[in-house]
């Protein structure tokens, strides 16, 4: 079990790296409006290949393995410093790009791919209710089968990247009695007909990847734009999370790489009883634990995505790594504050908003509740 990268993925991450340090500049150039982030910059990345990493080159996009695309996503995020765009744009690539790519028909992999690829459209995942939550598989949203097409009603809640969204992919019950073997997935135009996006809905973590509801009244969903058969919905959901929980959460690895780093430089010039910070033990053993909590979980998530690539992955070895990255981001983030000092806790420092944008690591993908649920399960089987 060797994770050590190649040339190829050499030269990805350090190209990867460069694109994030790039695009922390203001774009100055941008005149589109969006109040969250810049379709300029949007196309930037895709330019790149960062909205196409996972998707077949077929569609525009660079087909690569689940560890080429963790290092790419790793090092964009250790350059970039706005974390909210680099969930946006993961949850685009994973949550709905490789569903699609995965399980659409020949003409619907046609049509969207090219388009999501090349940043011409922006997709949201459309799955969590208010009353299900953790419990996905109790959506009320329903998908009516007539004819040749099927009759979609129902809301989501907490849909990222709605706001922008051109096209949503949506899970709905078209067998209500089957329960979670009922439910199927559908690609749905933002453009369709009673499908209407509902008020951004204000957030303290991750800021500019923007959330709204998601209605759907009496929306027409042509057949061909299901996803896998009728009741495959769950399969398919399952397989986009374990995309999102293993290469999105890259992007925490690299958030965490360039926190500890700025921790280490700023503990090793502040000074404190005429010598530096770092310099004292019970600093020195807090940028320690930070180091090892990295370490840990980058470890275990390219060995969920090396054992992925190998067809051998398991649930086990997916929540081992989401949980471990998810929990490391909120401890790191938390000693960070603690060893900036006062620092740590102004607004606009960047430090304090590490903290926002790690606790809701340990709550969307499963939380880390579900997670050890999922350990415990694997342990006992």
């Amino acid at each position: 079990m060797d994770f050590a990268p190649d040339a190829d993925q050499l030269l990805l991450a350090r190209r990867s790296h460069e694109l994030g340090l790039a695009l922390n500049a203001p774009d100055e150039h941008d005149d589109s409006g969006d109040p969250w982030f810049s379709r300029r910059k949007w196309r930037r990345c895709a330019e790149f290949g960062l909205l196409g990493l996972s998707v077949g080159e077929r569609w525009g996009g660079l087909g690569l393995d689940s560890v080429s695309a963790c290092t790419a996503i790793e090092s964009f995020a250790r350059g970039h410093a706005d974390l909210g765009f680099v969930f946006s744009a993961c949850a685009h690539t994973f949550a709905c790009g490789m569903p699609i790519a995965e399980h659409g028909t020949e003409a619907l992999r046609d049509e969207v791919l090219p388009k999501l690829v090349s940043g011409e459209w922006i997709a949201a995942n459309a799955i969590t209710e208010s009353e299900a939550g953790s419990d996905v598989y109790a959506m009320r949203s329903a998908a009516v089968r007539d004819g040749d097409h099927y009759v979609l009603n129902g809301t989501k809640n907490y849909v990222t990247n709605a706001p922008l969204a051109d096209v949503f992919v949506v899970y709905a019950s078209t067998d209500p009695s089957s329960g979670y073997l009922g439910i199927s997935a559908f690609v749905i135009p933002r453009h369709t007909p009673g499908v209407t996006v509902g008020a951004p809905l204000p957030k303290t973590g991750l800021i500019s990847s923007p959330l709204a509801p998601v209605y759907f009244d009496d929306v027409v969903v042509p057949a061909e734009n299901r996803l896998g058969g009728e009741g495959e919905g769950r399969a398919i959901f399952t397989g986009s999370m374990d995309w999102e929980r293993t290469c999105l959460f890259a992007a925490y690895v690299g958030a965490m790489d360039r926190q500890l780093a700025a921790t280490v430089a700023y503990t090793s010039e502040r000074r404190q009883f005429r010598r530096p910070l770092a310099r004292h033990q019970a600093v020195a053993h807090r940028l320690a634990d930070m180091k090892l909590r990295l370490e840990s979980a980058r470890l275990l998530l390219y060995r969920a995505c090396w054992s992925r690539d190998r067809g051998t992955a398991t649930p086990l070895d997916v929540s081992l790594a989401k949980l471990a990255v998810s929990e490391a981001a909120k401890l790191n983030a938390l000693d960070a504050v603690h060893l900036h000092g006062a620092m740590g806790v102004m607004a606009g420092s960047g430090v304090e908003q590490a903290i926002a944008d790690a606790v809701p690591a340990a709550v969307f993908s499963g939380t880390s509740e579900i997670h050890r649920d999922i350990i415990a399960a694997q342990l006992r089987s």
